[in-house]
């Protein structure tokens, strides 16, 4: 039975499934190299359980139970030390991930079940680098995590059938409903997604309309809840534009970033992040 889960990287995604794990009441390390972005998802998860209890969702109590299950560490070792489950939310860079996994399986306990919050890597390839690759497979968050009901379970060739159950009922405890897909680039909702994000950048670089108003429509016009622009703001343009760019050489050219795009990772608009993207902040 899963009781300990540890969560590799303390960006937006990672302190967003750490939150989603203690809530569910699983004993949780969050780890990252950074102590300072450890610091800040700490911070973040406080206020996350904070807004809870003043929305009547939990009281004081619940919210000081649930933080203490939370332990911050900037130690690979001690996070994954007796999890039963680890789910890695580093950057979204192939090597990377491999060299995360790498370092992973040489101190995890042997039956621990491995996941990657990957958007759009080759989770096969991830897997390759395991002396054990049926346990490992895809559970794709989504942003807000808080706030998104979707886990993507991502089958690889080699991922087991135990592993996905497992994977399946972690994310059934933590409030989410699941979609199985068989692993291909970008999954279902990434390659959906990126192509809406990217033609609104198409829109704004033709002058079609402004970014308010791509947004405004596709909130009221096609019932989004965010719309295309302030999405990509919110997840990092930086990171679209990688999934973009992988997509295109896995997928074609339907899937080619729009320059303009491009021109704002090279500013340093990042979105939100960095307070700067299409919108300020």
């Amino acid at each position: 039975m899963m009781s300990r889960i540890a969560v590799l990287g303390a960006g937006t995604m990672g302190h967003g499934i750490a939150h989603a794990s203690i809530a569910a009441g699983y004993d949780t390390a969050l780890f990252d190299v950074s102590q300072s972005a450890l610091d800040a998802a700490t911070a973040a998860i406080a206020a996350i359980a904070d807004t809870e209890v003043h929305r009547g969702r939990g009281t004081a109590e619940e919210r000081a139970d649930m933080l203490a299950r939370l332990t911050p560490t900037t130690v690979l070792r001690d996070a994954v030390r007796g999890a039963n489950m680890v789910i890695e939310a580093v950057p979204e860079q192939i090597d990377l991930k491999l060299s995360v996994f790498s370092e992973v399986q040489a101190c995890v306990d042997d039956d621990a079940v491995l996941a990657t919050n990957t958007s759009a890597l080759s989770i096969t390839e991830i897997a390759a680098v395991l002396d054990r690759p049926d346990r490992l497979a895809g559970m794709h968050f989504f942003n807000p995590v808080p706030r998104m009901r979707l886990v993507e379970i991502v089958r690889t060739l080699e991922s087991s059938d135990a592993t996905i159950a497992s994977i399946s009922e972690v994310a059934r405890r933590m409030g989410k409903e699941t979609v199985l897909v068989r692993e291909s680039p970008g999954f279902i909702t990434s390659r959906i997604n990126v192509l809406i994000g990217n033609e609104a950048f198409y829109l704004l670089r033709e002058g079609i309309a402004s970014a308010r108003d791509i947004d405004k429509a596709l909130k009221l016009g096609l019932n989004h809840p965010m719309g295309p622009v302030e999405l990509v703001d919110l997840v990092g343009l930086d990171t679209r534009l990688s999934i973009l760019q992988y997509l295109h050489l896995a997928l074609g050219e339907k899937f080619r970033p729009c320059p303009l795009l491009e021109e704002y990772v090279q500013a340093g608009r990042l979105g939100r992040k960095v307070g700067r993207g299409v919108y300020d902040y």
